[in-house]
């Protein structure tokens, strides 16, 4: 005698989450942000009053030197900040959930250093190339940093780890660095490569900010929407496919809003590390392992710390520009350190 059992649809499992917190955090966050912002364009070599930037972004005086400068100077600054630093925390969070990698991030992946190998060739032999095309590249060098990555940690026996992952990325990165300053070395290229290298937001202009924004706004909106499908990745990919989620497809799309998010930004303030590897962990601690929630967190949190480390960067030495990328690895080293010593110890 034979009895038939219907299969039972797999619920989706309970993920930790604290939306209370997580609602704070983004409403408080949005506005400390707009605090920050009006503080990153008063404060510089010459200091100007809240009141005054309020008048020059209300009503704008083209008369006014401090209008001037506050038009046409600091808005880009402050703006290009805001969303660089919410892109690179953003495409973190997409790569830790994908990739279930405590170390995912842009510039740990080899991401970051093919999109200034691809500047490299761009400043050796396209010179005087349009900004935008300029980011098309960057897209491009972002693709070969992420392809080759993936390539190599994914060949031979067990396929890709965290582990796997982490050294192909080191690898890697270390390859199109040394070709890149290979290049800048031969063809005397060294000063235009050294700003995105250091990493920093100064001298940023409106047309940046035209080409630069749409791109990322893209980038974010279609990480909120595939937030859910990474956070059923993030359990697994037999619990995603379980599901009904359609791993391989999350996982492209995924890695073309990194690449979009990286590739634009590395385009505009160059490869600033750590911004996408601590940002997500901070979020993650602070709202659970929903990444509906870690998104637009790591989105807030990490345009705060882009733009209070351009204001530090201006206040280190007055009058001296101090790279932003060095300020922030201050932050990001001992973290980097950190979550390698908890990984040690869960494996041990």
């Amino acid at each position: 005698m034979t009895s038939s059992i219907d299969p039972v649809p797999q619920e989706a499992p309970k993920v930790r989450s604290r939306p209370l917190t997580a609602t704070i955090i983004l409403i408080g966050g949005v506005a400390a942000l707009a605090f920050a912002l009006a503080l990153s364009i008063s404060v510089g070599a010459a200091d100007i009053k809240l009141a005054t930037v309020w008048e020059a972004v209300f009503r704008f005086n083209g008369d006014l030197t401090q209008h001037q400068i506050i038009r046409e100077l600091r808005m880009p600054r402050a703006i290009v900040g805001a969303f660089v630093g919410a892109a690179f925390a953003v495409s973190g969070a997409i790569m830790q959930g994908m990739t279930r990698n405590p170390l995912g991030d842009p510039s740990l992946l080899g991401i970051n250093a093919g999109a200034a190998f691809a500047l490299a060739i761009c400043f050796a032999f396209f010179p005087g190339m349009a900004f935008g095309q300029v980011t098309l590249f960057s897209f491009l060098g972002a693709a070969l940093g992420t392809v080759l990555v993936f390539g190599i940690s994914s060949a031979g026996r067990g396929g890709m780890s965290p582990v796997r992952l982490a050294l192909a990325g080191s690898a890697i990165t270390a390859l199109l660095v040394a070709l890149s300053e290979g290049i800048s070395i031969h063809f005397k290229i060294g000063q235009e490569l050294a700003f995105w290298y250091a990493g920093g937001v100064s001298g940023t202009k409106w047309s940046q900010v035209e080409v630069m924004v749409p791109w990322i706004g893209v980038g974010l909106i279609g990480a909120f929407i595939l937030s859910r499908s990474i956070t059923l990745l993030s359990l697994g990919d037999e619990v995603a496919s379980g599901l009904g989620v359609r791993t391989a497809w999350v996982k492209f799309f995924g890695s073309v809003l990194v690449l979009v998010l990286a590739g634009a930004s590395v385009a505009t303030v160059g490869g600033i590390s750590f911004v996408g590897l601590v940002i997500p962990h901070i979020s993650r601690m602070l709202v659970g392992a929903n990444y509906r929630w870690i998104i637009p967190c790591s989105a807030v949190l990490g345009a705060l710390l882009m733009v209070f480390a351009d204001i530090a960067a201006r206040m280190v030495r007055p009058g001296f520009e101090t790279p932003v990328g060095a300020l922030i690895a201050v932050i990001g080293v001992p973290f980097f350190l950190y979550l390698i010593r908890r990984m040690r110890r869960e494996t041990t």
